[in-house]
């Protein structure tokens, strides 16, 4: 696994949590990873039949059961199971880097950081090639107080809104993300989030929506194509913005049948 590390004992008033549904492959990593800089990694667990848990007990984690509750619901349990108010979102296969955890620490050095959000970017680690560092990242909010922000209690959404007001710091380093295996459970994975973002986001118009069918595809490949540059990425960047677009316009698609059916 690349940049593989292991718990600091420097750990920082930081909770930590996952959650998981049978994430055996990397959830040994992702806790240990995590466990340089917070002194809990609390795994929320929906109901794995692989060795999940027991992974994530050996490397160091707390699991703890909860049916799921949506994604942003998910969220919320890991949240009021943490020990500490300032809180690590980390999905089961994304890795804290040496880097990062030393960026973070640097925060807490002289006590509570000077902001209560902060954005964390996430860098892809595709299953071939290096990561992808200086291109193609995703915008996160990792680290944050909960006592001034809480993930949303929302089906499909799980990222919050920043209050008003509140200032918004930044890491420079990212959260190594090892998304996907290879292309089939990438495409996997893109057909189970359209089917739960169709269902569960605000119903758009049926006209609206076949104009999305008829034209969209091409505008999604491109902005991941162009503007998120997977262009660097070489001919597996391609095929990966291809796939990428085809998910998103998938949405649509079943979100048309979701307004058909609801006439």
């Amino acid at each position: 696994m690349p940049d593989a590390m292991t718990a600091s004992d420097s750990s920082l008033p930081i909770s930590a949590y996952i959650r998981t549904l049978n994430e055996a492959r990397m959830i040994g990593d992702v806790v240990r990873a995590a466990l340089q800089i917070a002194d809990e990694v609390v795994v929320v667990d929906s109901g794995s039949t692989d060795a999940t848990r027991e992974i994530a007990v050996e490397a160091g984690g707390k699991v703890i059961e909860q049916a799921w509750l949506g994604n942003g619901g998910q969220k919320r349990a890991g949240e009021e199971a943490c020990r500490n108010d300032w809180l690590l979102d980390l999905d089961a296969d994304e890795i804290v880097t040496p880097a990062l955890a030393a960026e973070i620490r640097s925060l807490f050095a002289g006590g509570e950081p000077p902001f209560k959000i902060y954005r964390t970017m996430l860098a892809l680690a595709p299953p071939v090639g290096a990561p992808w560092r200086d291109f193609g990242l995703q915008t996160r909010h990792k680290l944050y107080d909960r006592r001034t922000v809480r993930a949303p209690d929302h089906k499909a959404w799980d990222q919050f809104d920043i209050p008003a007001g509140v200032a918004v710091g930044r890491l420079s380093e990212p959260i190594l993300h090892h998304a996907f295996t290879g292309a089939e459970q990438f495409m996997a994975k893109l057909n189970r989030n359209s089917s739960v973002r169709a269902e569960a986001l605000p119903l758009k118009s049926k006209p609206y929506l076949a104009l999305r069918i008829l034209f969209g595809m091409p505008f999604y490949v491109a902005k991941k194509y162009f503007l998120q540059q997977y262009f660097r990425g070489g001919i597996y960047g391609l095929a990966l913005a291809v796939m990428s677009g085809y998910g998103r316009w998938l949405r649509d698609v079943k979100m048309w049948e979701r307004a058909a059916k609801e006439k």
